[in-house]
């Protein structure tokens, strides 16, 4: 069966069945491997995507679910020529370790960017709070966000 979905601002065909998680046939079939397999439970964050500017877990979304929404996807923020300003503020701020984890950090700071311009140190903390890092670095992630934010103080 083939599926239409609208990633990254184009309409894309992947062969899955709707019960398909969204996950696979972003990595599997469009090759788009910014979304992680972590935990496979919704989570860990590592695959979250936007969906219609939504945080939102790909690994347990199956793709009948997301019907004609916009999906994007950490490359659909930007590129390495052309990073958006929170991929520019994680840069600068040396937010990225093993970097695992940092795609759906980054994609879940984006969707509350997207709901707060100017959220405060506590709500990047609460937001982020569902994606895991075992490398320890959620302080510079937190000050990558707030650099994006345009926090003077970061």
């Amino acid at each position: 069966m083939t599926l239409k979905l609208k990633v990254n601002g184009a309409l894309r065909s992947v062969p899955a069945s709707p019960d398909t998680p969204l996950l696979y046939a972003l990595r599997n079939d469009l090759e788009l491997n910014s979304p992680k397999y972590g935990c496979g439970m919704a989570q860990c964050g590592a695959c979250t995507v936007l969906i219609d500017g939504q945080a939102a877990p790909s690994c347990v979304i199956p793709c009948k679910a997301v019907g004609k929404a916009e999906i994007t996807t950490l490359e659909g923020l930007g590129s390495q020529r052309n990073p958006s300003r929170l991929q520019q503020a994680f840069i600068a701020e040396q937010a990225a370790q093993c970097g695992y984890c940092i795609n759906g950090m980054v994609m879940t700071a984006q969707a509350l960017l997207n709901r707060n311009p100017k959220p405060t140190e506590a709500q990047v903390r609460e937001a982020l709070a569902g994606n895991l890092c075992r490398c320890g670095t959620h302080n510079r992630i937190v000050k990558a966000v707030l650099r994006a934010a345009g926090d003077a103080a970061v």
